[in-house]
């Protein structure tokens, strides 16, 4: 079976199921784990690709969910959004999406992956982002931002300004990187390591974009603590190799997190649902494993965290990655069942059928629905059609009723 770098092509025939294999119990029509609401009724078992969802005060209209796909298209490498942000965001909302969530967005200039990169960390900001986040919810949408800090894998290169996979130098906008050890990723730049009034600093600058995502009108929030960014960076004892109480054990490891999650619940009304995003493996031996990812789960929930976004990867360079359609579903479902938190899945799911069978077989709360959304920005209203839902059933906008994929029934 071939196998894909993290910079790779191949995809292999199927992955391997995570250890201690106790999957969520099948579900008929109800999730076990949140709330539910009929919609129309249709022959045979309504999808619940297309039943709304309920955390907290927020109901989203159906699971089918875009999570989040960086643009790397703040052009003029200020942090701002753009009219590109806005179509990109807001088609994917007139699509028939559940769910909006923005791109990993920095919470200070230094937190950027890579300069091209959106913030959220002063007024110009905020205030268009509140642009964004206004059409998302004017097309049906819930609109959601992922916040986050890039750590050492910050200051790396993308389409615009070069250097892939690598360091952007200073001369053409890179910085310097933070991180928990001087342990660089791969050949990237050596990182400073962060001293705790550095990392009491990065906290609030959590907290600060949090308050300003909630007077931008996002209704859902989602820590970024997967793919090797900084928060990542904390939990796995591959990069963190510390000697404070933020590194050692996993509740030391887990501290950064648990501060920001903290930090974030201080200025997110109750109303609003918490989202952190998680890597729960990191492939590599000794690193971090769906075990801990459980752990940690269990922890952020009695902390007010109330959906655990579940990928993998992107902690370690150069480890193989067994890419292949719903390779990161068992995961998903394990934090799920073991931890007994709601949890959405993300990996190579593009079909409708597949995105049913997930939720059926509760695996996930909801889907993520990410490449092939870039493909086809009105993915919901085609699964809709697949599932069996008429035109009016589905989420089209008035306008496109016209252009549904077929008449009533």
């Amino acid at each position: 079976m071939s196998s894909q770098q993290i910079y790779g092509d191949s995809v292999p025939a199927a992955p391997p199921a995570p250890k201690h294999g106790t999957h969520a119990k099948p579900e008929t029509e109800e999730s076990e784990i949140v709330h539910t609401q009929n919609n129309a009724t249709v022959s045979g078992a309504h999808p619940l690709l297309f039943k709304p969802m309920t955390l907290r005060d927020i109901t989203f209209r159906n699971r089918a969910w875009l999570p989040p796909m960086d643009q790397y298209s703040a052009f003029k490498q200020d942090g701002m959004p753009t009219d590109w942000h806005y179509q990109h965001y807001v088609s994917r909302a007139n699509g028939g999406f559940g769910l909006v969530i923005t791109e990993a967005t920095a919470v200070s200039p230094e937190g950027r992956i890579s300069p091209d990169d959106v913030g959220l960390w002063n007024d110009a900001q905020q205030n268009t982002w509140r642009w964004i986040a206004s059409g998302i919810a004017a097309a049906g949408a819930v609109p959601g931002i992922q916040l986050n800090h890039a750590g050492r894998k910050g200051s790396s290169g993308d389409f615009t300004v070069g250097f892939n996979n690598a360091s952007v130098p200073f001369e053409n906008g890179g910085w310097q990187t933070v991180a928990p050890s001087r342990v660089p990723f791969g050949s990237y730049a050596i990182p400073n390591e962060l001293s705790r009034d550095e990392i009491h600093g990065i906290v609030a600058d959590f907290r600060n974009s949090a308050a300003r995502a909630v007077a931008a009108g996002f209704k859902v929030i989602e820590i970024h603590a997967a793919h090797g960014y900084l928060i990542s960076q904390f939990l796995d004892p591959l990069s963190n190799v510390r000697t404070d109480d933020y590194s050692g054990s996993l509740e030391n490891r887990m501290r950064f997190l648990i501060e920001i999650v903290d930090a974030i619940r201080e200025v997110l009304p109750e109303s609003l649902p918490l989202f952190v995003r998680i890597s729960a493996t990191d492939w590599a031996q000794g690193g971090w494993d769906l075990d801990q990812t459980v752990k940690v789960a269990q922890v952020v929930k009695r902390h007010g965290v109330d959906l655990m976004d579940v990928s993998t990867g992107g902690i370690v360079p150069y480890v193989s990655i067994p890419v292949a359609p719903n390779y990161q579903v068992p995961f998903a479902a394990e934090v799920r069942a073991q931890a007994g938190i709601p949890t959405t899945a993300v990996g190579l799911i593009d079909k409708p059928k597949q995105a049913e069978k997930i939720l059926r077989k509760g695996w996930a709360d909801a889907v993520e629905i990410g490449r092939a959304a870039l493909r086809e920005p009105s993915w919901p209203l085609h699964a809709a059609y697949k599932l069996g839902l008429n035109r009016h059933q589905a989420p089209y906008p008035p306008q496109y009723l016209r252009g549904a994929y077929r008449d009533e029934k």
